[in-house]
């Protein structure tokens, strides 16, 4: 594994800048975070944009994965906003189009996967109308990332319409493609109580493609530092160490942009030392 962080949580930082110190603080993975600031996938000449960054990457040893979890990219008055499951089809191409440019963004910096989520609907749609949206919009994009050897990393977050690993395992079953796998957030996993940790991983060691990592009490999601929430670390590094999981373990901290780079020096230290 490669321990990382997510750019979400340097969000007053150039893009550079927070690799640079990345870097330094000894990390060896990155999740880049599309947004309106850094590597938007809209912005024009982003391949030359690409190429430069690709080219910072290999030189501070960087791995990357390409998540596109942005706030406000698409909508600037609705949060996440449109998604895979709006009710108006060009609102859902929107998404399709952001999506399909975080693939080609991918493609160019040879990221690790692109991960992506259902979103929330904001309409009344039945579960079965939802769900065939969202497996329809997987299939298209599983398509279109595989003829670029990209992998999609799909994640389960609270309070969204794809929110558990039942529900995970369920979209997985129907979209049924070798481009598509799974972004695992320890924190969410024990947020819903989807406990033991660690059983999650074995039984998606093959599909699991990128990791999302920060402490969480149960009940609440809420991102927090390590040692502030009630997870314990040790079992899920060794787990993952077990499978030979090669991939980013990256933490996310989001609301810690504030502090950034302390931030991230504690949580490097702290994961260090629990494994």
């Amino acid at each position: 594994m490669r321990f990382g962080y997510n750019t979400n949580g340097f969000a007053h930082h150039r893009l550079e800048d927070a690799l640079n110190i990345l870097a330094e603080l000894g990390y060896q993975s990155v999740a880049l975070t599309l947004d309106v600031h850094a590597l938007n996938p809209f912005e024009p000449a982003l391949s030359q944009r690409c190429d430069e960054l690709r080219s910072l990457l290999q030189r501070l040893s960087l791995g990357c994965v390409v998540e596109t979890g942005s706030r406000f990219l698409l909508d600037p008055k609705r949060k996440h906003q449109p998604t895979l499951l709006s009710a108006d089809a060009g609102e859902r191409e929107r998404r399709m189009e952001f999506l399909r440019g975080a693939i080609e963004i991918a493609q160019r910096l040879n990221a690790d996967a692109v991960s992506l989520w259902s979103g929330t609907p904001l309409n009344i749609a039945s579960e079965s109308m939802l769900m065939d949206r969202l497996v329809e919009g997987c299939r298209a994009l599983c398509d279109h990332a595989a003829s670029r050897g990209v992998r999609l990393a799909f994640e389960p977050e609270p309070g969204m319409f794809i929110d558990t690993m039942t529900r995970f395992a369920e979209l997985h079953r129907q979209v049924n493609h070798p481009a598509f796998g799974l972004t695992l957030d320890i924190g969410h996993l024990h947020c819903q109580g989807e406990t033991p940790i660690v059983d999650h991983l074995r039984r998606w060691a093959v599909n699991l493609w990128n990791i999302h990592i920060e402490d969480m009490r149960h009940g609440v999601h809420d991102h927090l530092m390590f040692g502030q929430g009630e997870i314990d670390f040790g079992p899920v590094l060794r787990t993952l160490d077990e499978i030979g999981y090669p991939g980013g373990v990256h933490v996310e901290l989001s609301r810690h942009s504030h502090d950034a780079v302390e931030t991230a020096r504690q949580a490097i230290a702290f994961l260090k030392a629990v494994r």
